[in-house]
């Protein structure tokens, strides 16, 4: 596996809303690069988990402002993948 795919996959995001999605459609939601498209993170699901993508959905998220005492910032921006895998497949995320 080349260590490219495995920059552009970062983590699963594991919610209640992402567990839904994984039982009753067979979609799965990860956390990418930012700078990653549709087609790169398609390949890299493919690879690293061994399963044919359908299709990926993708959302930017935006920073938020936070503030620790006196100190005001920003969170890191991120970007989110929904993949829809293919009949009967299945990814594992334990």
């Amino acid at each position: 596996m080349d260590t490219k795919y495995l920059e552009i996959i970062k983590a699963p995001v594991i919610t209640e809303k992402s567990a839904n999605l994984g039982k009753n459609k067979e979609q799965y939601v990860f956390k990418v690069d930012p700078k990653a498209n549709k087609i790169e993170i398609k390949q890299a699901i493919e690879k690293i988990f061994n399963v044919k993508v359908q299709e990926v959905r993708t959302i930017n998220v935006k920073p938020k402002k936070r503030r620790v005492g006196r100190y005001t910032g920003l969170t890191n921006r991120t970007k989110k993948a929904i993949v829809t895998l293919a009949e009967g497949q299945s990814i594992e995320l334990n």
